[in-house]
């Protein structure tokens, strides 16, 4: 029978599309196959519609792809969308997108789209009417002054303290611009002398058109999101368990780092209040909703001020849907999957259509008759390392994408003693580890004999510390369970990147020149090192854990007295070793590896990098840093590339999958004045989060992320069940086999 066609609209013309391609690459993952055809479709910040090509799809940022799209991807008009599709699922965010204009477009065309409608999206995008609407319901906001671009261009400081005086606002007040969202623009002023730039930035921040900005009264209480979801069945509004949320000690408010990157911020679910206070918060964005004549749903963020007032400051007719979103994070507190509440929200607009026929619901039941064995699969994430964040989320992404008719999908969290514990969805959304370890219950416990009893398969998502030095794989091996990626050795050896470089150097690879100091010997012969340093690495030098991932307190060191502050800071942080090395020019790569015996070096990404040193942000922020795949060289490089790396692979006798670090160095590049590739890192481990490398350098080879995952699971069972050895061979393309031996 025919599915329903949902085109996922992402991209976007405002300031929010990194935001949004995040949201429509979840909803892309999540859509239930068995009921619709997925039709990616991208916004360009030009206005122009493409058809997205899957292998752009899991890139970690629009501009990784956004210059290909011209000769990659196909144009469409909005006359022949309704041809293509017969859902939208706004997944584009902040104007043009949730301010009526989008909605507008998408009713001429008779295609039916999720969420408001156009006067209540055009309402709920300007703070400045939305207040008034609820102010009109006796819906408490907070007290404003209205600062139009005539008066910012005309600045009159007194004036605006005057109208400050008179609505009673003292400082520290919010500052925000009156038609963004996202935190985009905000700011918390706490003196008179800052109040003019703040409001200046606010009002250009699209960097298109200014606009007005609005003053407001911060409000000091209890921050909280709430989603709503229309309830179709019964014809009634259906409001979420509301989270609370707890911004970072030093911050003034919950800002866009906060609210994007892994693991920052707190965020309780549902709000740590007492139910009648819970229950206020829920009927009160109820009536907002209503209030505003939202539909299907909403998102509605608040305050419960000191006065035990529940104030609202931002309605917003979508929610971002991130995996971790509030949307998913609440949903998931009432039983609900991310499928589950993607498919109510497409099926509550098809009901208010008219279109919710039987077939839909014939093709939610399940076939009778053939019931497929599945594997059990335990994903393992969390940890104790300085990436346990990560390992979160790469957690999640890889339960996510395993595919339910093979797999049964096992969350197993370990938190910092190393405990293991089987989780629930609700648990499994939540913001941080921290959050996560303080709501398991012994009687989630599991013991690590108990996995031979509940697992087929265990699927390591640690990254870091024991989860990939070898520990955990240890006891893996012990219990007789076959398990993703490289076995003991190979991890053990990797994690160490001074023992690794030593080893690789003596195969003949290129590595940087490098010193390991021991905390000990460095405060006994300071002068010694520094002068050994000095003379055969030189200057600039890159100090790191010799131990770590992610960028963990690496840093670049132009002094003696940089050299010396940086390995400071990492005893100081409890390391026993730093790890000194030249510092390399030249292209940074990263490539990942999959397979065995046989294997498969996917294309290289070049990391455009803003600083001297690749920052966490612009690995996972959305909208930060950029990634070229493939690498912009010509293509004899990028087999030179491939052949070094996959030789690299096989040198330390990486399993199953690995991404490695790099410089490429030209002929004129290179200090040996000949092409070379100088090898930074092997990550036997690397991480799996929805936008890694990994999965748009296997998307170029036309391997999607589900397919990935899977594959990577294979690889695991034939590596463990002690499969005789096929002829090694190194592929560097889809259709170039490079060396065998």
């Amino acid at each position: 029978m025919k599915k329903i066609r949902v085109g996922v609209l992402m991209g976007g013309r405002s300031i929010e599309r990194e935001v949004s391609f995040n949201s429509g690459r979840t909803v892309c993952d999540h859509l239930d196959i068995s009921c619709y055809d997925i039709i990616p479709i991208f916004q360009s910040i030009s206005g122009q519609l493409y058809l997205l090509p899957w292998r752009f799809l899991h890139r970690g940022k629009i501009a990784d792809f956004e210059q290909k799209l011209k000769s990659d991807a196909s144009s469409l008009s909005w006359d022949a969308l309704k041809s293509l599709v017969d859902f939208v699922y706004i997944c584009t965010h902040g104007q043009y997108a949730e301010d009526g204009v989008l909605q507008g477009t998408l009713t001429l065309l008779q295609i039916p789209y999720l969420g408001s409608k156009i006067y209540a999206s055009a309402i709920c995008m300007d703070k400045i009417v939305q207040k008034d609407v609820m102010r009109m319901h006796n819906i408490a906001v907070p007290k404003d002054i209205i600062v139009s671009p005539a008066m910012i261009n005309t600045w009159n400081t007194e004036q605006i303290v005057s109208a400050l005086e008179q609505q009673s606002i003292a400082f520290p007040c919010v500052v925000k611009p009156y038609k963004e969202g996202s935190s985009l623009g905000v700011t918390v002023v706490k003196k008179i002398s800052d109040l003019y730039t703040a409001v200046q930035n606010a009002s250009w921040v699209n960097g298109c058109k200014q606009q007005s900005v609005l003053i407001e009264e911060k409000i000091n209480g209890m921050e909280f999101s709430c989603i709503t979801l229309m309830d179709y069945k019964n014809n009634c509004l259906m409001p979420l368990p509301p989270t609370e949320i707890v911004p970072e000690t030093g911050t003034d408010f919950f800002d866009y780092e906060q609210k994007y990157m892994p693991g920052r911020a707190h965020k309780y679910t549902p709000a740590r209040v007492l139910p009648d206070l819970l229950l206020r918060i829920q009927e009160t964005c109820t009536k907002v909703m209503q209030a505003l004549d939202m539909c299907t749903i909403s998102r509605i963020d608040g305050f419960v001020s000191t006065d035990n007032r529940i104030v609202i400051v931002d309605p917003n007719t979508l929610s971002g849907m991130a995996p971790s979103s509030f949307l998913f994070r609440e949903a998931a507190e009432i039983g609900m999957s991310h499928t589950d509440v993607i498919n109510h929200l497409i099926a509550t607009e098809l009901y208010e259509n008219k279109l919710f026929s039987s077939f839909f619901m014939h093709n939610k039941q399940k076939t009778k008759g053939s019931r497929m064995i599945r594997k059990r699969i335990a994903v393992l994430f969390g940890g104790r390392s300085n990436e346990k964040e990560i390992s979160l989320e790469s957690g999640r992404n890889i339960l996510y994408k395993l595919s339910p008719e093979t797999y049964e999908a096992i969350p197993l969290f370990l938190n910092t003693d190393l405990n293991i514990y089987h989780i629930s969805q609700s648990l499994l959304v939540r913001n941080t580890t921290i959050e996560i370890a303080s709501h398991v219950t012994e009687d989630m416990r599991v013991s690590w004999d108990d996995l031979s009893s509940i697992a087929d398969f265990i699927f390591i998502g640690l990254h870091g510390g024991e989860g990939e030095n070898g520990t955990i794989q240890g006891m893996i091996e012990m219990l007789g369970l076959p398990y993703n990626g490289s076995a003991v050795l190979t991890s053990s050896l990797c994690m160490n990147k001074y023992n690794t470089n030593q080893l690789l150097a003596s195969k003949g690879f290129v590595v940087p020149d490098s010193c390991l100091i021991e905390k000990q010997s460095w405060a006994e012969k300071r002068e010694e090192y520094i002068a050994y340093i000095e003379e055969t690495i030189a200057y600039p030098l890159i100090i790191k854990p010799h131990d770590d991932g992610c960028s963990v307190m690496v840093q670049k060191a132009q002094t003696q007295e940089q050299l010396i502050q940086a390995i400071t800071l990492l005893f100081d942080n409890n390391k026993e070793y730093a790890l000194v090395e030249s510092c390399i020019t030249g292209i940074e790569l990263t490539v990942g590896v999959i397979g065995n015996e046989t294997i498969q070096v996917l294309p290289p990404s070049r990391a455009v990098i803003t600083a001297d040193i690749l920052s966490m942000q612009e690995k996972f922020l959305p909208g930060a840093g950029e990634n070229q795949t493939p690498a912009p060289l010509p293509q004899q490089s990028i087999m030179f590339v491939q052949d070094i790396i996959g030789r690299v692979y096989q040198a330390v006798g990486c399993k199953g999958y690995a991404r490695i670090d790099c410089f490429y160095q030209s002929a004129e590049q290179s200090p040996t004045q000949q092409e070379r590739l100088v090898i930074i890192e092997i990550n036997t481990l690397p991480a799996l989060t929805p936008a890694t490398c990994l999965f748009h350098q296997a998307a170029e080879v036309g391997i999607k992320p589900m397919e990935l995952i899977n594959t990577i699971i294979e690889l695991g069972f034939a590596e463990h069940a002690d499969v005789s050895s096929e002829q090694s061979t190194v592929i560097v393309s889809a259709d170039y086999i490079q060396s065998s031996r």
